[in-house]
């Protein structure tokens, strides 16, 4: 007998059929003679509808409050999910992410799991129902209800499964696997038997939206049996591992992010320190910071430019804007109309032109690049947002055509 951990996303619970839909799914895997526990999203655009609701009544909330608000999407589906699979008449249970003993940090909104007591996940278990847990959702220590941010869901199913030491974490999407390309705007996308845990990481840190990134860097950290696959096709998935066997493929995916900024800070001093004193002001507000590009010196001044989230770009000029004279800034630049593209593939480590293939495509599509950066499996540029479903289009064909 196996213990298998299946997560769903909002998509494969919309609505009273494909909620139907999973309850056969999950019971198909428990009469087989398997431990199951299930972790389910909230409901299709069910969190979006509540930040709705939430501007309707106070434009800027409470953190604490927006997280007791958002907790309660997981609880819906998860209810919901439990009155299907009783229909069917299989013992169920369904639990908040407290109940099932989540515990996280004290920040609301993107909170980090600390430790799963697993007390009551065993004793359910033992008792052999099928257990349901509202996924996203814990409790920190001032026993205020926390989130773990938009698809946590996948980083509750896979510390779930690292606590109990399932035999199979699966999560179930809307599309039948990881693909080179989101095959919803790529159409000759291919989807992929199997990727690593280091390139499934960059594609999901880089805008692809399969899995949540720190669900990934989870799911390495304790080696976890990791698939993706789709709720309403039966066919294999892609699974995410340590080692794959190597195919003759350069990159394993295209992926894009049109949820960034840019700031660029202009005729600030040319001394030591000064990047130290910028960056350590991100990081002391918790702001994230990705692409950095620093112009040489000149006339004794110099440019830098960097991107952080969209959803952090207003926080991030504010702190800038009032600490802009006593740290000697000049002028403070900031635009929302870029977008990030990436190509990732361990390949590129020992296949020297890569970059260049990549340039090269969008020279060819008359595609100008504003900022890049690199690391041994990937290569991110920055373009203008209009350009980037073209950008994803014309390298996807250059490599994969």
């Amino acid at each position: 007998m196996s213990l298998i951990v299946q997560k769903f996303g909002g998509t494969s619970v919309a609505n009273a059929d494909r909620l139907k839909n999973v309850a056969r799914i999950v019971t198909d895997t428990y009469k087989k003679g398997n431990s199951v526990v299930v972790v389910v999203s909230a409901q299709g655009d069910t969190t979006d509808d509540l930040i709705k609701k939430a501007a309707e009544i106070n434009e800027n909330p409470s953190s604490r409050e927006m997280d007791v608000l958002l907790s309660s999407g997981e609880q819906i589906s998860m209810s919901l999910l439990a009155m299907a699979i009783q229909k069917l008449g299989f013992p169920v249970v369904s639990l908040t992410g407290w109940q099932a003993g989540f515990s996280t940090k004290p920040e609301h909104g993107n909170a980090r799991i600390t430790k799963i007591n697993t007390s009551r996940l065993k004793r359910e278990l033992e008792s052999k129902k099928i257990v349901i847990v509202a996924g996203f959702q814990g409790l920190n220590k001032f026993d205020d209800i926390t989130t773990l941010g938009r698809g946590g869901s996948d980083t509750s199913a896979v510390a779930i499964s690292a606590a109990l030491h399932a035999d199979l974490c699966q999560i179930y999407t809307d599309v039948d696997g990881v693909y080179t390309a989101d095959p919803r705007l790529v159409k000759n996308a291919i989807k992929l038997d199997e990727i690593s845990f280091d390139e499934m990481l960059e594609l999901a840190t880089l805008g692809a939206q399969v899995l949540h990134n720190r669900s990934v860097e989870m799911a390495k950290r304790y080696n976890i049996n990791l698939e993706v696959l789709s709720s309403l096709e039966n066919v294999p998935g892609t699974k995410v591992k340590e080692k794959i066997k190597m195919e003759k493929l350069l990159i394993r995916g295209v992926t894009r992010d049109d949820d960034i900024a840019r700031i660029a800070l202009l005729n600030i001093p040319d001394e030591p320190g000064f990047a130290y004193r910028i960056f350590s002001l991100m990081g002391k507000h918790n702001i994230n910071v990705d692409i950095i590009l620093q112009s040489i010196g000149r006339d004794s001044t110099k440019d830098i430019s960097f991107t952080v989230p969209i959803d952090q770009m207003d926080l991030a000029t504010n702190v800038l804007e009032k600490e802009k004279s006593s740290i000697g800034m000049g002028e403070i630049q900031v635009s929302d109309s870029v977008s990030k593209v990436s190509v990732v593939g361990a390949g590129m480590q020992s296949n020297p032109g890569v970059a260049a293939k990549l340039f090269e495509a969008l020279f060819d599509a008359e595609i100008n690049i504003h900022m890049i950066s690199t690391s041994e499996i990937k290569i991110s540029v920055l373009i203008d947002k209009k350009d980037s479903a073209r950008a994803v289009d014309v390298i996807h064909e250059k490599f994969f055509d």
